[in-house]
């Protein structure tokens, strides 16, 4: 077992980074093993002091000590803004983007849909077990065609739809949780295959129509689109501008191996 002792300090431009110090962060690091997460610690508080030395030695932070997370990224921001400002994507990306995930950018598709709802709470799992097994016999039975979805919901159903044969009507994006949701959207029009499963129990569905999205116009996805590509830009420029601080920073005891896994000497 790894104790303080086995922890060797490290120092970033003759500044130490105590053993303690890469023990206390280790909480913040699950790991498979106890040297896994010293290795995660030291790498984080490593990172946090190079920029910390950066941001002191350009005036844009005063403080000494190790600062949190918020903080952290805060002042790579700060950095970034003063030494690398990140280019924004360009319109022919942003079009070339949309061009290539033609797919994403369409109105909802709107299902009209029935279910029949075997509850069972979560927190009881004979009680859902018992509700899948009946979901899944009730399937099995539809798919051998015997018997009637309406009659099977008015029969079974732990929904308020069982009166109405289990319709639930229309269905578009945000009207359900979430869990059964990302199921049903992704549905061929018919019974689905295998019961769904949701925070009130197992679900039989039948998704009797499905009316696809319309697709957008560029106009009215491109500050959608240029936001996201602008982030995945700032994020390669930290990661870049972070690497460059550690190839400049005097570091002993720890190797970060740029370009493989960082490991304890």
């Amino acid at each position: 077992m790894m104790v303080i002792s086995d922890i060797p300090s490290v120092t970033v431009n003759q500044q130490v980074i105590s053993a303690e110090q890469i023990s206390a962060e280790m909480q913040y690091h699950p790991a498979a093993s106890r040297r896994e997460a010293a290795v995660k610690s030291a790498q984080a508080l490593i990172i946090n002091e190079v920029v910390r030395q950066r941001a002191v030695a350009l005036g844009l932070y005063a403080g000494e000590a190790p600062f949190d997370g918020e903080q952290e990224q805060w002042v790579i921001d700060k950095l970034l803004a003063a030494e690398c400002p990140p280019a924004r994507a360009s319109t022919d990306e942003c079009r070339q983007y949309f061009a290539a995930n033609r797919g994403k950018f369409a109105t909802a598709p709107l299902l009209e849909v029935r279910h029949i709802l075997l509850a069972g709470d979560p927190r009881d799992l004979p009680e859902r077990d018992r509700a899948r097994q009946l979901a899944e016999h009730i399937l099995q039975s539809l798919g051998n065609g015997e018997g009637d979805f309406a009659s099977l919901a008015s029969a079974h159903s732990n929904c308020p739809s069982a009166r109405l044969g289990g319709n639930l009507g229309q269905i578009s994006k945000g009207q359900t949780v979430p869990e059964f949701e990302r199921q049903l959207f992704a549905a061929p029009q018919g019974l689905m295959a295998k019961p769904v499963e949701s925070r009130y129990g197992y679900h039989v569905v039948e998704v009797v129509r499905r009316v696809e999205g319309n697709p957008l116009p560029f106009e009215q996805v491109r500050a959608d689109i240029q936001s996201y590509l602008d982030t995945k830009v700032r994020r390669k420029a930290s990661a870049q501008y972070i690497t460059r601080l550690l190839s400049d920073a005097d570091i002993q005891g720890f190797d970060f191996g740029l370009d493989g896994s960082p490991l304890m000497q």
